[in-house]
Protein backbone atom coordinates (compact mmCIF):
# COMPACT_ATOMS: atom_id res chain seq x y z
CA UNK A 1 0.00 0.00 0.00
CA UNK A 2 2.69 2.61 1.14
CA UNK A 3 4.60 1.89 -2.45
CA UNK A 4 0.70 2.28 -4.32
CA UNK A 5 0.29 5.83 -2.76
CA UNK A 6 4.10 6.90 -3.88
CA UNK A 7 3.53 5.75 -7.11
CA UNK A 8 -0.24 7.44 -7.20
CA UNK A 9 1.76 10.67 -6.07
CA UNK A 10 4.74 10.42 -8.41
CA UNK A 11 1.66 10.12 -11.49
CA UNK A 12 0.01 12.73 -9.99
CA UNK A 13 3.17 15.03 -10.17
CA UNK A 14 3.76 14.28 -13.60
CA UNK A 15 0.00 15.30 -14.52
CA UNK A 16 0.27 18.64 -12.49
CA UNK A 17 3.79 19.47 -14.49
CA UNK A 18 2.32 17.80 -18.29
CA UNK A 19 -0.03 20.46 -18.28
CA UNK A 20 -1.29 23.96 -19.07
CA UNK A 21 -4.40 24.16 -17.62
CA UNK A 22 -3.96 22.62 -14.38
CA UNK A 23 -5.46 20.01 -11.96
CA UNK A 24 -8.35 19.79 -10.31
CA UNK A 25 -9.63 18.50 -6.87
CA UNK A 26 -12.49 16.97 -9.32
CA UNK A 27 -9.34 15.80 -11.22
CA UNK A 28 -7.49 13.59 -8.96
CA UNK A 29 -10.87 12.16 -7.67
CA UNK A 30 -12.10 10.78 -11.14
CA UNK A 31 -8.14 9.75 -12.28
CA UNK A 32 -7.17 8.12 -9.21
CA UNK A 33 -10.97 7.41 -7.65
CA UNK A 34 -10.31 8.64 -4.46
CA UNK A 35 -12.97 10.96 -2.15
CA UNK A 36 -12.40 14.86 -2.07
CA UNK A 37 -10.34 14.35 1.52
CA UNK A 38 -7.66 12.00 0.30
CA UNK A 39 -7.41 13.94 -3.24
CA UNK A 40 -6.96 17.07 -0.94
CA UNK A 41 -4.24 15.69 0.74
CA UNK A 42 -2.30 14.35 -2.72
CA UNK A 43 -2.43 17.74 -3.88
CA UNK A 44 -0.81 18.81 -0.78
CA UNK A 45 2.02 16.38 -0.47
CA UNK A 46 2.68 17.56 -3.73
CA UNK A 47 3.12 20.90 -3.09
CA UNK A 48 5.33 19.90 -0.12
CA UNK A 49 7.94 17.96 -2.44
CA UNK A 50 7.55 21.00 -5.53
CA UNK A 51 8.01 24.72 -4.45
CA UNK A 52 6.94 25.49 -8.37
CA UNK A 53 3.20 24.35 -7.95
CA UNK A 54 0.87 27.14 -8.49
CA UNK A 55 -2.56 28.07 -8.87
CA UNK A 56 -4.30 28.84 -12.15
CA UNK A 57 -7.22 29.99 -13.44
CA UNK A 58 -8.99 28.27 -16.08
CA UNK A 59 -12.11 29.86 -17.00
CA UNK A 60 -14.40 26.76 -15.45
CA UNK A 61 -14.37 27.83 -12.17
CA UNK A 62 -12.97 25.00 -10.41
CA UNK A 63 -9.32 25.32 -8.84
CA UNK A 64 -6.69 24.21 -10.50
CA UNK A 65 -2.89 23.60 -10.09
CA UNK A 66 0.05 22.76 -12.20
CA UNK A 67 4.18 22.51 -12.00
CA UNK A 68 5.79 24.97 -13.26
CA UNK A 69 8.24 23.55 -16.29
CA UNK A 70 11.90 23.74 -15.10
CA UNK A 71 13.15 23.68 -18.37
CA UNK A 72 12.75 27.28 -19.11
CA UNK A 73 16.38 28.43 -19.11
CA UNK A 74 19.54 27.01 -18.85
CA UNK A 75 20.19 24.86 -15.93
CA UNK A 76 23.87 23.38 -15.51
CA UNK A 77 23.49 19.62 -15.12
CA UNK A 78 23.45 17.24 -11.83
CA UNK A 79 26.78 16.11 -11.40
CA UNK A 80 28.33 12.44 -9.75
CA UNK A 81 30.45 14.49 -7.50
CA UNK A 82 27.48 16.74 -6.10
CA UNK A 83 25.21 13.43 -5.58
CA UNK A 84 27.91 11.58 -3.93
CA UNK A 85 28.91 14.67 -1.71
CA UNK A 86 25.59 15.62 -0.76
CA UNK A 87 25.12 11.14 0.24
CA UNK A 88 28.67 11.99 2.44
CA UNK A 89 26.81 15.15 4.07
CA UNK A 90 23.97 13.54 4.99
CA UNK A 91 25.64 10.53 6.48
CA UNK A 92 28.04 12.97 8.53
CA UNK A 93 25.04 14.54 9.99
CA UNK A 94 23.71 11.03 11.48
CA UNK A 95 26.60 10.53 13.01
CA UNK A 96 26.86 13.65 14.55
CA UNK A 97 22.87 12.97 15.97
CA UNK A 98 21.87 15.68 13.46
CA UNK A 99 18.78 13.06 11.91
CA UNK A 100 16.91 16.04 11.26
CA UNK A 101 19.14 17.66 9.54
CA UNK A 102 19.94 15.03 7.24
CA UNK A 103 16.50 14.38 6.44
CA UNK A 104 16.31 17.39 4.41
CA UNK A 105 19.92 17.15 2.98
CA UNK A 106 18.39 13.42 1.75
CA UNK A 107 15.60 15.57 0.14
CA UNK A 108 17.66 17.90 -1.36
CA UNK A 109 19.75 14.38 -3.03
CA UNK A 110 16.46 13.24 -4.14
CA UNK A 111 15.47 16.14 -5.91
CA UNK A 112 18.46 16.71 -7.88
CA UNK A 113 18.56 12.74 -9.23
CA UNK A 114 15.00 13.18 -10.12
CA UNK A 115 16.15 16.51 -12.63
CA UNK A 116 18.80 13.76 -14.24
CA UNK A 117 17.68 12.63 -17.46
CA UNK A 118 16.60 8.86 -16.85
CA UNK A 119 19.64 7.82 -19.40
CA UNK A 120 21.84 9.32 -17.71
CA UNK A 121 20.93 8.04 -14.28
CA UNK A 122 21.01 4.89 -15.90
CA UNK A 123 25.25 5.57 -16.81
CA UNK A 124 25.96 7.12 -13.45
CA UNK A 125 24.50 4.26 -10.87
CA UNK A 126 27.60 1.95 -10.92
CA UNK A 127 30.13 5.03 -10.53
CA UNK A 128 27.48 6.22 -8.14
CA UNK A 129 27.96 3.13 -6.23
CA UNK A 130 31.82 2.70 -6.14
CA UNK A 131 31.86 6.46 -5.17
CA UNK A 132 29.44 6.21 -2.69
CA UNK A 133 31.86 3.01 -0.85
CA UNK A 134 34.88 4.75 -1.51
CA UNK A 135 33.98 7.99 0.83
CA UNK A 136 34.25 6.31 4.31
CA UNK A 137 33.62 8.11 7.46
CA UNK A 138 35.85 7.98 10.57
CA UNK A 139 34.50 7.02 13.95
CA UNK A 140 34.88 10.24 15.89
CA UNK A 141 34.59 9.18 19.39
CA UNK A 142 32.62 11.38 21.93
CA UNK A 143 28.97 11.49 23.12
CA UNK A 144 26.03 10.66 20.34
CA UNK A 145 23.40 13.31 21.02
CA UNK A 146 20.13 11.45 20.66
CA UNK A 147 17.71 14.47 19.96
CA UNK A 148 13.60 13.85 19.40
CA UNK A 149 13.23 15.50 15.42
CA UNK A 150 9.65 16.43 16.76
CA UNK A 151 11.56 18.58 19.36
CA UNK A 152 14.00 20.30 16.95
CA UNK A 153 11.04 21.13 14.19
CA UNK A 154 9.02 22.74 16.84
CA UNK A 155 12.37 24.73 17.80
CA UNK A 156 13.30 25.26 13.96
CA UNK A 157 10.05 27.11 13.36
CA UNK A 158 9.50 29.21 17.04
CA UNK A 159 13.27 30.50 15.53
CA UNK A 160 11.51 31.53 12.53
CA UNK A 161 8.38 33.00 13.95
CA UNK A 162 10.29 35.03 17.31
CA UNK A 163 8.02 33.16 18.82
CA UNK A 164 8.21 32.53 22.78
CA UNK A 165 8.28 28.24 23.69
CA UNK A 166 8.15 26.59 26.72
CA UNK A 167 10.68 23.89 27.39
CA UNK A 168 10.39 20.48 29.12
CA UNK A 169 13.85 20.31 30.47
CA UNK A 170 15.51 17.04 32.18
CA UNK A 171 18.53 18.37 33.90
CA UNK A 172 21.27 16.29 33.11
CA UNK A 173 22.51 15.86 36.52
CA UNK A 174 20.12 15.54 39.04
CA UNK A 175 17.42 14.03 35.92
CA UNK A 176 14.86 16.64 37.86
CA UNK A 177 11.96 17.60 35.47
CA UNK A 178 11.12 21.83 34.89
CA UNK A 179 9.32 23.82 32.86
CA UNK A 180 11.26 27.17 31.40
CA UNK A 181 10.13 29.29 29.66
CA UNK A 182 12.71 30.45 26.63
CA UNK A 183 12.81 33.28 24.00
CA UNK A 184 14.56 30.04 21.19
CA UNK A 185 17.60 31.92 18.99
CA UNK A 186 19.26 29.18 17.47
CA UNK A 187 21.15 25.81 17.82
CA UNK A 188 25.20 25.29 18.41
CA UNK A 189 26.45 21.41 17.80
CA UNK A 190 29.76 20.15 18.95
CA UNK A 191 30.15 16.87 21.14
CA UNK A 192 26.91 17.92 22.28
CA UNK A 193 24.30 19.93 20.75
CA UNK A 194 22.68 22.67 22.07
CA UNK A 195 19.73 25.59 21.95
CA UNK A 196 20.83 28.70 22.41
CA UNK A 197 17.89 31.16 24.36
CA UNK A 198 17.13 34.04 26.33
CA UNK A 199 15.70 32.31 29.47
CA UNK A 200 12.95 34.92 30.69
CA UNK A 201 12.55 34.22 34.15
CA UNK A 202 12.58 37.35 35.79
CA UNK A 203 15.64 36.02 38.33
CA UNK A 204 17.78 34.95 35.41
CA UNK A 205 16.47 36.99 32.38
CA UNK A 206 19.68 36.48 30.71
CA UNK A 207 21.06 34.05 27.39
CA UNK A 208 21.37 29.96 28.12
CA UNK A 209 22.15 26.69 26.67
CA UNK A 210 20.09 24.38 26.61
CA UNK A 211 21.12 20.55 25.53
CA UNK A 212 19.17 19.62 22.91
CA UNK A 213 18.80 16.26 24.14
CA UNK A 214 17.94 16.75 27.82
CA UNK A 215 14.41 18.99 25.74
CA UNK A 216 11.61 16.31 26.35
CA UNK A 217 9.19 18.52 24.73
CA UNK A 218 8.54 21.55 23.15
CA UNK A 219 5.73 24.01 23.97
CA UNK A 220 4.75 26.44 21.31
CA UNK A 221 2.92 30.12 23.19
CA UNK A 222 1.98 31.94 20.40
CA UNK A 223 2.44 35.41 19.72
CA UNK A 224 6.20 37.04 19.02
CA UNK A 225 8.93 38.09 21.38
CA UNK A 226 11.19 40.93 20.68
CA UNK A 227 14.52 39.64 19.31
CA UNK A 228 17.53 41.35 20.54
CA UNK A 229 19.38 43.50 17.81
CA UNK A 230 22.60 43.59 19.22
CA UNK A 231 22.76 39.53 20.19
CA UNK A 232 24.94 37.73 17.15
CA UNK A 233 25.04 33.90 17.68
CA UNK A 234 28.18 33.63 15.77
CA UNK A 235 29.78 36.18 18.39
CA UNK A 236 28.27 34.19 21.18
CA UNK A 237 29.93 31.11 20.30
CA UNK A 238 33.37 32.96 19.87
CA UNK A 239 33.28 34.00 23.53
CA UNK A 240 34.13 30.18 24.20
CA UNK A 241 37.10 27.93 23.37
CA UNK A 242 34.28 24.79 22.78
CA UNK A 243 30.87 25.61 23.71
CA UNK A 244 30.77 26.00 27.36
CA UNK A 245 29.88 29.37 28.23
CA UNK A 246 32.35 31.38 30.91
CA UNK A 247 34.01 35.05 31.03
CA UNK A 248 37.23 34.83 28.31
CA UNK A 249 40.52 34.92 29.00
CA UNK A 250 43.46 35.43 27.48
CA UNK A 251 45.03 32.58 26.48
CA UNK A 252 48.74 31.90 25.31
CA UNK A 253 50.04 28.52 24.12
CA UNK A 254 53.15 27.79 23.55
CA UNK A 255 53.51 24.92 20.22
CA UNK A 256 57.35 22.88 20.21
CA UNK A 257 58.93 23.01 16.88
CA UNK A 258 58.11 19.42 16.00
CA UNK A 259 54.23 20.08 16.14
CA UNK A 260 54.64 23.52 14.52
CA UNK A 261 53.21 22.27 11.12
CA UNK A 262 50.21 21.26 12.08
CA UNK A 263 49.81 24.14 14.25
CA UNK A 264 49.92 26.23 10.89
CA UNK A 265 46.92 24.24 9.75
CA UNK A 266 44.87 24.08 13.28
CA UNK A 267 42.00 26.44 13.37
CA UNK A 268 42.24 26.80 17.90
CA UNK A 269 40.21 29.72 17.29
CA UNK A 270 38.97 32.40 15.09
CA UNK A 271 40.55 35.32 16.90
CA UNK A 272 44.02 33.26 17.23
CA UNK A 273 47.01 34.75 15.87
CA UNK A 274 50.67 32.70 15.84
CA UNK A 275 54.25 34.48 16.76
CA UNK A 276 57.11 32.58 15.25
CA UNK A 277 59.66 32.10 18.24
CA UNK A 278 63.79 32.56 17.07
CA UNK A 279 63.74 28.57 18.85
CA UNK A 280 61.50 27.38 16.02
CA UNK A 281 58.25 26.93 18.31
CA UNK A 282 55.23 29.03 18.15
CA UNK A 283 53.04 31.04 20.16
CA UNK A 284 49.30 30.98 19.54
CA UNK A 285 47.34 33.71 21.01
CA UNK A 286 43.45 34.31 21.42
CA UNK A 287 41.34 34.70 23.64
CA UNK A 288 38.10 32.54 24.72
CA UNK A 289 36.26 30.60 27.48
CA UNK A 290 35.95 26.98 27.93
CA UNK A 291 38.70 26.41 30.09
CA UNK A 292 37.71 22.74 30.86
CA UNK A 293 37.28 22.27 26.82
CA UNK A 294 40.85 23.59 26.36
CA UNK A 295 42.53 21.20 28.33
CA UNK A 296 40.51 18.30 26.73
CA UNK A 297 41.59 19.54 23.33
CA UNK A 298 45.30 19.91 24.76
CA UNK A 299 45.82 16.70 25.62
CA UNK A 300 45.02 15.64 21.86
CA UNK A 301 48.37 17.28 21.25
CA UNK A 302 50.49 14.84 23.79
CA UNK A 303 52.95 17.57 25.29
CA UNK A 304 53.50 19.56 21.75
CA UNK A 305 51.83 22.33 23.13
CA UNK A 306 52.62 24.35 26.70
CA UNK A 307 50.51 26.36 28.58
CA UNK A 308 51.89 30.28 29.30
CA UNK A 309 48.71 32.03 30.35
CA UNK A 310 46.17 31.59 31.63
CA UNK A 311 47.39 30.17 35.08
CA UNK A 312 43.85 29.00 35.98
CA UNK A 313 43.84 26.77 32.50
CA UNK A 314 47.61 25.66 34.13
CA UNK A 315 45.93 24.29 37.42
CA UNK A 316 42.57 22.48 35.48
CA UNK A 317 45.10 21.20 33.23
CA UNK A 318 47.24 19.30 36.38
CA UNK A 319 43.71 18.09 38.13
CA UNK A 320 43.08 16.49 35.15
CA UNK A 321 46.10 14.81 34.53
CA UNK A 322 46.88 13.67 38.07
CA UNK A 323 43.03 12.29 37.93
CA UNK A 324 43.94 10.57 34.67
CA UNK A 325 46.95 8.78 36.38
CA UNK A 326 45.47 8.16 39.81
CA UNK A 327 42.79 5.92 37.40
CA UNK A 328 45.50 4.05 35.68
CA UNK A 329 47.14 0.52 37.11
CA UNK A 330 49.70 1.28 40.27
CA UNK A 331 52.69 0.21 38.54
CA UNK A 332 51.68 1.94 35.68
CA UNK A 333 53.05 5.54 36.59
CA UNK A 334 56.51 5.89 38.37
CA UNK A 335 55.44 7.75 42.16
CA UNK A 336 52.07 5.81 42.20
CA UNK A 337 51.29 3.45 44.66
CA UNK A 338 54.58 4.05 46.67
Amino acid sequence: MRYEKSQALLRLAFEMQGTAEGISLRDIQEKFSVSRRTAERMRDAVREVFSEVEEVDAGDGFKRWRIRSRRSGTIPPVTLDELTTLRSAAQRLRQDGRGEQAQVVDGVEAKLRSMVLPNVLVRMEADYEVLLQSEGLAMRPGPRSRVGGAVVRELREAIKACEPVRLHYRARGSKSQSSLLVHPYGFLYGNRHYLVAFHASPDVEDFRLFSLPNIEKVGRLGGQFTRDSEFSLASYAANSFGVFQEEPYNVVWRVSPEAVADAHEHLFHPSQTFEEQPDGSLLVRFRAGGLLEMCWHLFTWGGGIQVIEPPELVEIARDLAEDFAAALPADAVPGIGK
